[in-house]
């Protein structure tokens, strides 16, 4: 079978260091764009199966480009890594089905898991999501 190839989506270096070499064992990391602009213009012409992306990003924020590029049908699988943990902000980056919300502290944990669930089409949340807001978590 084929690695996942993501496309990351983050603007502080140093956490897209981290990141990069997390998702990197399991995954083909085939680019990484730190504003919501660069977002758009890799995942079209990249064409990741997972999207990758910090919802707080310079110029369009990652959750306002991933809704932009779901509504094209530009991606379909798209995991939010962040520290927001608003349960508005939850229920709006799930609205899709294969997406995935994950606590930026919980990414060594969840991230890698995050992907395989949304790339099959479920959705996923980071575990201490699923006990501060009590939402089923995928299984």
């Amino acid at each position: 079978m084929d690695r996942i190839r993501v496309l990351l989506a983050e603007d502080s270096t140093a956490v897209a260091r981290q990141l990069r070499m997390l998702l990197a064992t399991e995954f083909d990391v085939i680019g990484l764009v730190d504003e919501g602009l660069s977002l758009l213009m890799a995942v079209r012409d990249l064409k990741p199966d997972v999207l990758v992306t910090d919802i707080t990003l310079p110029g369009l924020d990652g959750l306002a480009a991933a809704e932009r590029l779901l509504a094209e049908a530009a991606i379909a699988h798209v995991v939010f890594i962040t520290v927001h943990d608003d349960p508005a902000l939850v229920k709006r980056a799930l609205i899709n089905p294969g997406c995935g919300y994950v606590l930026k502290a919980d990414a060594g944990e969840d991230l890698l898991r995050a992907v395989r669930e949304v790339r099959e089409g479920r959705a996923f949340m980071s575990t201490s999501i699923v006990s501060r807001i009590g939402v089923p978590q995928s299984r």
